[in-house]
């Protein structure tokens, strides 16, 4: 391999949030969603050479990083996107709070996939929105979101779904005819549709190819607001660099105007990273995808074999949803937490009866996880 992703970084006394939730305390970080992989030298050195110029005024999106964008759209995707569509943000979370304020009023409901990435459900909450939840199911070995399970409740008032595409938790990467699901769903009830698309470069099954719902047709085309980003297949999310695909204009300005004074510009530095990122970027993760699938696999397999735990093998992310109905514990995160393995708990997806593992790390770093997490299960 060219690139070394079993290089051990020591991230513990640095500015990472992942490892000073644990600082000086004997717990292996696989929680928040970040790699512990070096970035590819192509976004360092960007960087280096940008800092070396030594003004870091106010910055405007490069006319590059918008062509690199559109045309990663067209070859990926036939997803034919317009430069004017484009709304540059600082991080995706900031992008899915404005898009409920800006495209719900205070009585109209939004209906979210459970379990799901907790800031949904927070951006809901903290507007002061009506939530419906559509679970996710298990079914020939994917997790599904039911629809239909939750349409009687519906009461007419919802205005936004929302969508995770891959799913975050739980690795779903959606076909077109579940995609065309979704989108019959929403014209069938006058929805607009929040599409998170942020790990749609983390494809690990093949053949699975990631399809933005936008790109279904011109009604899912003007009904959407699609996000997306570099962060997380970079692992530059500490640098904030998102983007909100919106072409149909006016919700376009309803986001605008309401991001407008709260939500800030996007730093330089995250300008100049998404565009060596998607310029210079491929070598890099066609290899960390290569690494994450194999520890994909290798924990998969070691996961079952463990009782009382059960684990779906994730068709995209780095992110494990493992289910600990059976372990004959009460709370699956703090046991494993004081085993010496911080995982994220299901309870803030919507189910703590799960835990979600980061494998996006070396292996012998996830190894020793397994082995703590081995070793506490067979001591009770």
């Amino acid at each position: 391999m060219a690139f070394n992703f079993d290089e051990s970084i020591d991230r513990r006394h640095s500015d990472s949030f992942k490892w000073q939730k644990y600082y000086e305390q004997n717990v292996i970080p696989l929680w928040v969603a970040d790699t512990d992989f070096r970035s590819p030298p192509c976004i360092i050195e960007a960087l280096q050479a940008r800092i070396a110029h030594g003004v870091f005024g106010y910055g405007f999106p490069p006319p590059e990083l918008t062509e690199l964008f559109i045309a990663r759209m067209d070859e990926r995707y036939q997803w034919k996107v317009k430069p004017e569509w484009l709304v540059f943000l600082p991080g995706l979370v900031s992008g899915i709070n404005v898009t409920v304020r800006a495209l719900t009023g205070p009585e109209e409901g939004i209906i979210i996939p459970s379990p799901i990435y907790p800031p949904f459900r927070a951006a809901a909450r903290s507007a002061g929105r009506p939530q419906s939840f559509a679970p996710m199911v298990l079914g020939h070995g994917r997790w599904q979101v039911d629809l239909t399970a939750v349409e009687p409740g519906l009461t007419g008032t919802e205005k936004l779904l929302m969508l995770c595409n891959p799913h975050n938790p739980g690795g779903t990467v959606y076909r077109r005819d579940e995609l065309r699901q979704h989108l019959a769903f929403a014209q069938r009830h006058d929805l607009l549709v929040c599409s998170d698309e942020i790990h749609c470069d983390l494809l690990l099954e093949p053949g699975v190819a990631h399809i933005p719902f936008a790109s279904l047709d011109s009604d899912a085309e003007q009904r959407s607001v699609t996000l997306m980003s570099p962060s997380k297949t970079f692992n530059i999310a500490g640098l904030g660099a998102s983007l909100a695909v919106i072409p149909n204009p006016r919700l376009r300005m309803r986001f605008i105007a309401q991001r407008s004074g709260i939500v800030p510009s996007v730093d330089v530095l995250a300008f100049v990273a998404a565009t060596a990122a998607w310029r210079d970027g491929q070598a890099w993760l066609d290899e960390q995808l290569s690494y994450l699938r194999a520890n994909r696999d290798w924990l998969t397999a070691r996961i079952n074999t463990l009782p009382g735990l059960h684990m779906v093998s994730p068709e995209g992310t780095y992110l494990a949803w493992i289910d600990a109905t059976g372990l004959a514990v009460e709370n699956p995160q703090r046991f494993f937490e004081q085993a010496g393995v911080g995982l994220s708990s299901g309870a803030d997806f919507g189910d703590p009866r799960f835990i979600r593992l980061n494998f996006g790390c070396p292996r012998a770093l996830l190894e020793e996880g397994v082995k703590r997490m081995t070793k506490a299960i067979n001591a009770v």
